[in-house]
């Protein structure tokens, strides 16, 4: 690449949201340079989050199942776990999707150049190359799409000169099972990688400050999983502060503060426990910093990200913003959507980014996933709706599956029964909740879900019968007529 150059339009950054945009404008026709500092395409979705997790977590499911089998009177040996392969494989499928992105981008005449980026002002960037003939160069642009994504966030009194304590990308590495595993934060982060660990062989207790684990779901979401979680996990403390890590070089020592059930002890008890590693999953921050925003006229709330308005444009009208880079969820779907947004609006589209609902999914086991309102949203903004729930105890399939724990709820507005939020914990909830946006973003009806005939035996009817619910029509589910409804 020459020294200094100009490009119509740059992506800075290539995960799901940046490679989207920048597959999309190539689409379009548009001249488009994507800068990635990584030596693959992916971001931290793919290279070290969403989809190195979820193969982790498919191995500890089966491990799991066979477990679960003796039920059915089938009995398996301890299985014996190679590490070595496990991580091979784990990075065969990073590899494998990363190379597909690579060529899909020399198919549609991306431009990729490798290097961290900072601006310099509005309209230009200086970007230290990477690589074994590293060099620096000057790139002007008319437009950039900042794609720069996120990282673990920190606390800097555990930033421990040690292997010993780990976050998230490190985590995923997988470079040892550990005998005792202290997972600090109760979020989704943690308790997926807690999961993989757990079933991998590790002690793994998780310490989180509130009194629920996943503190932004619904409480009644979350129950089935905290009572699997309470036989796989050695203990889960609630209400519980970590106050010190004190490295002592065979383990970490952890002190706690919080409630505890032994004898003489209560709350505001201080304890210490020892543990071979400790995972910090308390977040995740923007990548804002660091990379000369201050010089350019993009606008940052006191968090760090960028403020953007509905066409993903930055208050410098030179730089839009999509991703986690710009707020929350932070999740690759949102991104990806965000990314070909701002691409039509620089295409001259008239498009917008004003979803009804964003389902997230937590990949534990079971599942929970959800969609559009919730019931914590609800109450806090004092929204009067109805909750309709199905229990899986009532489906044929979840029955013949084992996985009778899960539930699917509907939150319907009581005024025009229109389907305003969804809630699925079970098997396989994150392929379910897809059906729930639909019918959001399509401004369905309950009775839409109810009369729309679903395969039997599955879970997906599981939604239908949650809507039936709501008129008092489950054909499994029995409730007796109030006189009301008999006159």
């Amino acid at each position: 690449m020459p020294a200094s150059l100009h490009v119509p339009l740059v992506v800075l950054g290539g995960g799901p949201g940046g490679y989207a945009a920048a597959f999309l404008a190539a689409d379009l026709g548009m001249d488009v340079t994507l800068v990635e500092r990584e030596e693959r395409l992916g971001g931290t979705c793919l290279l070290r989050g969403c989809i190195p997790s979820k193969a982790l977590l498919h191995v500890g499911r089966v491990l799991a199942e066979t477990r679960e089998m003796e039920a059915w009177g089938i009995h398996f040996l301890q299985p014996t776990i190679d590490v070595n392969v496990l991580r091979g494989r784990k990075e065969k499928v990073i590899a494998t999707l990363s190379a597909g992105l690579a060529q899909l981008a020399r198919r549609r005449k991306v431009s990729i150049v490798r290097g961290h980026a900072r601006f310099t002002n509005s309209s230009t960037l200086e970007i230290e190359a990477t690589g074994p003939a590293a060099a620096s160069q000057t790139m002007t642009f008319d437009h950039c799409i900042l794609a720069s994504g996120s990282r673990p966030a920190r606390i800097p009194a555990f930033d421990l000169p040690t292997q010993r304590v780990m976050d998230s990308t490190q985590a995923l590495e997988m470079s040892d099972i550990p005998s005792s595993l202290l997972v600090i934060g109760g979020g989704y982060i943690g308790l997926e990688m807690g999961t993989v660990y757990a079933e991998l062989g590790s002690k793994v207790s998780v310490v989180e400050l509130t009194d629920t684990l996943l503190p932004g779901a619904d409480r009644d979401l979350v129950k089935p999983l905290s009572q699997r979680l309470e036989k796989l996990f050695a203990n889960i403390h609630l209400r519980t502060k970590v106050l010190k890590l004190e490295d002592r070089g065979h383990a970490i020592l952890v002190h706690l503060e919080g409630p505890d059930e032994g004898p003489g002890e209560g709350p505001g008890a201080v304890r210490t426990e020892e543990f071979a590693k400790v995972l910090v999953a308390v977040g995740r921050r923007p990548n804002s910093d660091g990379i000369g925003l201050e010089n350019t006229g993009v606008q940052l709330s006191r968090q760090g990200f960028v403020e953007v308005d509905a066409q993903q444009r930055s208050a410098d009208p030179k730089i839009f913003a999509i991703g986690d880079v710009c707020g929350e969820p932070m999740l690759a779907h949102r991104a990806s959507h965000q990314g070909k947004v701002a691409v039509e609006t620089l295409h001259g589209s008239a498009a917008i980014f004003a979803p009804r609902a964003i389902p997230a999914v937590v990949f534990t086991d079971p599942e929970i996933a959800w969609t559009g309102l919730t019931e914590q949203q609800a109450t806090a903004e004092g929204r009067v709706v109805e909750i309709t729930r199905y229990p899986w105890a009532a489906s044929g399939r979840a029955q013949a599956l084992g996985r009778t724990e899960g539930m699917t709820k509907i939150l319907v507005d009581p005024q025009t029964d229109a389907v305003l939020g969804f809630g699925i914990v079970g098997a396989g909830a994150g392929e379910l909740i897809a059906e729930g946006t639909l019918a959001i973003e399509m401004g369905c009806s309950a009775r839409d879900l109810s009369e729309t005939i679903h395969p039997h035996p599955t879970l997906g009817e599981t939604v239908a019968f949650a809507a039936e619910n709501y008129y008092g029509l489950a054909t499994e589910i029995y409730r007796p007529r109030s006189e009301a409804t008999a006159t």
